[in-house]
C-alpha cells in the first residue's frame, strides 16, 4: 500500500478534475477514442477512467491504447472487473502498465454486479469474500510483477461500509460511482486521511428541468436493475425514489445538470466532502460529452469560482 507521502504525490499528479468516459469509449472505434482522448489532455483535466464489462474492451489492453495517445493525463481503470482475470494477472498487468508508464495509471478494481457477471457464464459469489480472496491472490502475486518507479495505487469500487473499510485496509482508496456527494462524506470518513477518494459524477450541460431530468433517467434506468447500487442508495435515503425511473430528488441527486457554474458547484461539495479527484461522465454521445468537456474546463479547472 502507498505511503502518505505516496498518496500525496497521487494526489498531486490527479488534480482536481478527472473524467469518466467507460461505456462511450467501449462503443467507441479505437480511432475515435484516441481522439478524444488527445482532446481531453489538450483541454486539462487530470485523468481518463474507463469501465469493463467481460467480453468487452479488456481492461489493461484498453488502458495501453489511452496512455501511448497520450503524454501526461493519467489513466484509470473504473473498474478491471475481477471476474475477467486471475488475481495475479490483475496484479502484473498493474505493474506492467505502471512500468511502462510512470505515474500515469491507477488501478481500480471491483467485484461488478450479478446480472452483468452471470452474462459471461460465471456464477456471482458473495462479493466480500470474493474480494478479500481476491485481494489475497493479488497481495501472494505480488513477487512475479514487474518493478515499478512510480507505485500504481490500487482503490476498490467502494459503496458500502464493508468494501469502504476494506478499501481502507488493503487499497489506496475508493472509486465509487453513482454516488451524490453525501456518499463521499460518509466514505472519507470511513478511509481516513490518507487514503485516495475518487468519487464518479455524472454531468449534463442543460438548462431545463424537464430535458435534464428525462436525460437523467434514462441515464439511471440500466443501474437500478443492479442490486449493489439499489442497496446504496436505500442506505443514503433514497430508498422512496427508485420507483418509475427514479425521482427528480434521486435524478438532481445523481446527475449534476444545468449551466457550467452548476457542475462547479456539485464538484465543491464533493471536494468539500473530502474527494481528493472528482472524475465527470458526461451524459450523451461521444461527440456531445467532449463538447461538454470543453464548455466545462475553463470553469472547473481552475477558471471562474464555482461559490
Amino acid at each position: 500500500m502507498l505511503s502518505s507521502d505516496e498518496v500525496h504525490a497521487a494526489r498531486e499528479r490527479l488534480g482536481a478534475v478527472g473524467v469518466w468516459v467507460g461505456s462511450l469509449l467501449g462503443s467507441s472505434s479505437i480511432e475515435e477514442e484516441r481522439q478524444a482522448a488527445r482532446r481531453i489532455e489538450e483541454l486539462g483535466y487530470g485523468s481518463i477512467w474507463t469501465g469493463e464489462i467481460v467480453g468487452g474492451k479488456e481492461a489493461f489492453a484498453h488502458q495501453s491504447v489511452l496512455l501511448a495517445a497520450t503524454e501526461r493525463i493519467v489513466t484509470g481503470t473504473g473498474i478491471a472487473n475481477v471476474w475477467a482475470r486471475q488475481p495475479g494477472t490483475m496484479e502484473g498487468g498493474g505493474a506492467t502498465l505502471g512500468a511502462a508508464y510512470p505515474g500515469r495509471f491507477v488501478l481500480g478494481i471491483g467485484i461488478s454486479h450479478g446480472p452483468i457477471v452471470e452474462l459471461s457464464g460465471q456464477t456471482y459469489a458473495n462479493p466480500m469474500e470474493t474480494m478479500v480472496a481476491y485481494l489475497d491472490g493479488m497481495d501472494a502475486s505480488v513477487v512475479f510483477a514487474p518493478a515499478t518507479e512510480v507505485p500504481v495505487p490500487r482503490v476498490l469500487a467502494a459503496l458500502g461500509p464493508k468494501m469502504l473499510d476494506l478499501a481502507r485496509d488493503r487499497g489506496d482508496g475508493a472509486h465509487p460511482y453513482l454516488v451524490p456527494p453525501a456518499h463521499t462524506a460518509l466514505a472519507r470518513a470511513a478511509l481516513g486521511p490518507d487514503k485516495l477518494l475518487i468519487p464518479e459524477q455524472a454531468v449534463l450541460l442543460e438548462t431545463d428541468p424537464v430535458e435534464a431530468r428525462r436525460i437523467g433517467r434514462e441515464h439511471l434506468s440500466g443501474y437500478l436493475r443492479l442490486p449493489n447500487y439499489v442497496n446504496n442508495l436505500r442506505r443514503l435515503g433514497y430508498g422512496d425514489d427508485l420507483a418509475d425511473g427514479g425521482s427528480d430528488r434521486l435524478v438532481d441527486a445523481i446527475v449534476a445538470w444545468g449551466g457550467e457554474g452548476d457542475v462547479a458547484r456539485r464538484i465543491a461539495e464533493h471536494a468539500d466532502n473530502g474527494a481528493d479527484h472528482v472524475v465527470l461522465q458526461p451524459l450523451g454521445d461521444l461527440p456531445t460529452a467532449v463538447g461538454q468537456l470543453g464548455c466545462l474546463a475553463p470553469v472547473v479547472l481552475g477558471g471562474a469560482s464555482p461559490r
